[in-house]
């Protein structure tokens, strides 16, 4: 991409996004386009042609999503599906009308199959029945990925995807109700810490295995990503790119080194009445390897960053609970 292009980042003030931008920046792109929920509305078709029309972008970041952890995922599944199939086709599609350069879709690991053999290669995809309590939000993605790759063969638009794993950083969202199981889990130790509690109870079992990747990663690898020529994916029958870290960490792993983070020195419980979701999940990332990308921050490291983070922002985060589960059908 050249410096002076015209890069569009949808979804810019969430968690990848904002990433995406920091990176875009710090490496010199000047000519961003940005827009909040508030002044575009990525659900109206109308609008977001609107805006195609009077931008005329040349690359696009779809970091756009409705996005949540278990709960949110299994509680609000039509929300899931038709929000995030709808800001997709109308992103994917007008893109193509507009002559849009070059596309990167950002999906989720969980398109693999519940049971994937581990580490998930790009090809497990489509193999096996999906993880139940987010498998409106997955097919979504399935059909983000698919639609880029339609839309390459028959209009050879540059339109592809990647597939990060796990994420955190900067611009999480640690409402205990919606979020993932990483900043929930941060938000909980830290206030048992803060308020002397002596005992603080996780989801599920803690046995299941994740892989967690720092936000400024992702981004680093988008951008990177970006710059290849996609075709050469097609050809050897991709649709997609993993992108992680390749090493996978328990739940219960995971909350020890939260503890230790934070200084937290109780006890942790487990309520085995509450899901656990996907019993295993870590990336293949051998063909990104081959490419010349690797992360940059440790899960320690990265734990460390973002916990100062939210200490020094606590007071500015917006704990809003119960705000989505009260939304009347008109």
């Amino acid at each position: 991409m050249d410096k002076n292009a015209k890069i569009y980042v949808a979804g810019h003030t969430g968690m990848v996004g904002s990433a995406i931008v920091r990176k875009l920046e710090s490496d010199g792109f000047h000519n961003l386009i940005l827009r909040t929920r508030n002044e575009l509305n990525l659900l109206d078709q109308d609008a977001v042609m609107k805006f195609y029309k009077e931008t005329s972008p040349e690359y696009v970041f779809i970091a756009a999503a409705r996005v949540g952890g278990i709960y949110a995922n299994n509680t609000l599944r039509a929300e899931f599906i038709y929000e995030n199939l709808q800001i997709q086709n109308n992103l994917i599609h007008l893109s193509y009308e507009s002559g849009v350069k070059k596309l990167l879709f950002l999906g989720s690991s969980c398109i693999y199959p519940r049971n994937a053999p581990q580490p998930m290669k790009e090809e497990y995809l489509l193999t096996g029945v999906l993880e139940p309590t987010n498998e409106p939000y997955a097919l979504a993605k399935i059909a983000g990925i698919k639609m880029c790759e339609s839309y390459y063969n028959q209009f050879a638009c540059q339109f592809f995807a990647v597939m990060p794993t796990n994420a955190y950083g900067p611009n999480d969202n640690y409402d205990l109700k919606t979020s993932h199981a990483l900043p929930a889990l941060m938000r909980k130790i830290h206030e048992a810490k803060v308020s002397g509690a002596k005992e603080v109870t996780v989801w599920g079992s803690g046995k299941p295995t994740r892989e967690f990747i720092h936000v400024d990663d992702i981004a680093d690898a988008c951008i990177f990503v970006m710059d290849k020529d996609f075709s050469q994916f097609y050809e050897q029958g991709l649709t997609h790119l993993n992108v992680g870290t390749g090493s996978e960490t328990s739940i219960e792993g995971l909350a020890g080194l939260l503890s230790e983070t934070v200084g937290y020195q109780g006890n942790i419980k487990y309520d085995n009445s509450k899901p656990d979701g996907v019993p295993h999940k870590v990336m293949d990332l051998g063909r990104i390897d081959k490419l010349g990308w690797k992360h940059k921050i440790d899960l320690e490291d990265g734990l460390a960053l973002v916990y100062t983070s939210f200490v020094d922002n606590y007071d500015n985060h917006k704990f809003s609970e119960n705000s989505i589960f009260e939304k009347k059908r008109k």
